[in-house]
């Protein structure tokens, strides 16, 4: 009998050595967290317990990768290990220039400042915050498209991650194809829930762009549970592998950005990846400026080489369905504690509805990052907002733009945690729910012009 034919999803992995957990008390998590600004990117490592910060970097890799990487070739140009790193993304995604970089968003900079210029606009179902930042450094506007299905949380919709094309069509056809560089989506919507993007959606946008002639990008961080997740929701797709329908999705498109510290399962690296050998010499010549020569580009020999292995690791299916399902698991630990998520769940994380919990706290009072801080204090467990501290916007004229959504992200590391350690992020979950009512809101005391959640200091109000 198949193993996924049973109710309880084992991990398709036995584990090799273990980390220790720190366990703060509750007064030093209290003093860990006023010490951050009441931020929690500011807090150390060593004062959480279960970290969902992000699933960015933070997994575990196979002893494969750990084997690969002592067989990296070092070679400052023409490294062994970037060739077999570009053969496997090529024979994945089809494309035949292949730029490495230390991350995705080095691969966004150097994108975006080769194709953005102030008056121009970049379409996307949802941008990423980096994404975003990168977009608007250049001048150029970051606009978002997804379907209005994506905007309700709790609204059922196999894929909800879909770019909305009739508005996307008529900005294009407002805008003219001068001031639209590319076309982009991202896969799975990180900022809208985790949540993934049909064929069929992909098969739209590129029509839209074969119709004005503009190129089509993908953010493809999380390809290969994008490509699960057709696998299980789109008809026509349910015998197909991960891999053939990664391929058919990649065919659609003329380039890629991508964070292998996601579906590449390493701790560092990315790549840009494209079509025309134009565009990539003028990113290769960016690339030398800040990563490095273009056959390392900021990473080593033993990092291609760990990438290369974790990029097919990704779309094994025994650990795809293994991931989706203990996303889900965690996710209706969530429910059954009475506290609203995105639904359906993600494939990388369990997104917290923090505006249907803490209805008394105004989006200017950030009642996401009110959650956030909350499961820290009560249990040691560290997510993300994904709200107005993330997105919102102060206008000129003293007035406040909110975010979409008021949204924690609980984004599980890959291969990390197991099943006990997600049963006590549901009892934290449960605990903080049960005196929502008490929490209360916050205000920015310090920012940065740019991406200010990450290093903005907050006050309790």
């Amino acid at each position: 009998m198949p193993i996924g034919s049973y109710n309880t999803i084992i991990e398709p992995f036995r584990i090799h050595s273990t980390q220790r957990i720190p366990f703060p008390n509750a007064e030093e998590r209290r003093i860990a967290m006023e010490k951050a600004g009441w931020n929690l990117f500011g807090l150390r490592g060593e004062d959480v317990i279960i970290d969902l910060l992000t699933d960015s970097g933070t997994g575990a890799m196979s002893a494969r990768q750990w084997a690969g990487m002592l067989d990296g070739d070092e070679s400052y140009a023409g490294s062994r290990s970037f060739f077999r790193l570009a053969d496997v993304i090529r024979d994945i995604t089809g494309l035949p220039e292949v730029i490495p970089t230390h991350q995705g968003r080095a691969a966004e900079r150097i994108l975006f400042s080769a194709v953005g210029k102030s008056g121009q606009v970049i379409p996307n179902n949802t941008h990423f915050d980096t994404t975003r930042a990168n977009v608007e450094y250049t001048g150029a506007e970051a606009l978002d498209f997804v379907i209005p299905e994506g905007r309700q949380p709790q609204l059922i919709h196999p894929f909800k991650g879909n770019m909305d094309i009739e508005r996307l069509e008529a900005k294009v056809r407002e805008l003219g194809r001068d001031r639209v560089p590319l076309i982009m989506v991202t896969v799975t919507n990180n900022s809208g829930g985790g949540q993934p993007v049909s064929m069929a959606n992909i098969k739209a946008v590129r029509a839209v762009c074969d119709r004005y002639d503009i190129p089509l990008f993908l953010d493809a961080c999380r390809f290969a549970e994008n490509s699960w997740f057709i696998k299980l929701r789109e008809p026509g797709y349910e015998d197909k592998s991960p891999l053939e329908i990664a391929r058919e999705m990649f065919s659609y498109a003329d380039g890629c950005t991508m964070s292998a510290k996601k579906d590449g399962m390493v701790n560092i690296g990315g790549f840009l990846a494209m079509k025309d050998p134009a565009l990539a010499m003028e990113c290769r010549n960016l690339l030398i400026l800040t990563e490095g020569f273009p056959t390392y580009g900021g990473l080593a020999g033993y990092d291609m080489e760990a990438m290369a292995t974790g990029l097919m690791e990704a779309l094994d299916p025994n650990y795809l369905q293994y991931r989706i399902r203990s996303t889900a698991y965690l996710a209706d630990k969530a429910v059954a504690a009475g506290v609203p998520i995105v639904q359906p769940p993600g494939g990388h994380a369990v997104y917290l509805d923090a505006a249907q919990l803490l209805p008394h706290i105004p989006a200017r009072q950030l009642p996401a990052q009110a959650l956030a801080v909350a499961l820290y204090l009560e249990g040691g467990v560290r997510g993300v907002e994904i709200g107005s501290l993330m997105f919102g916007r102060d206008l000129p004229d003293g007035g406040f733009q909110p975010a979409a959504m008021e949204l924690v992200r609980l984004a599980i590391p890959r291969r990390t945690y197991t099943q006990s350690h997600v049963d006590f992020v549901g009892e934290v979950i449960t605990r903080v729910a049960a005196k929502a009512h008490d929490l209360r809101g916050f205000e920015v005391v310090e920012q940065a012009p740019w991406l200010r959640h990450f290093t903005a200091k907050l006050a309790p109000l």
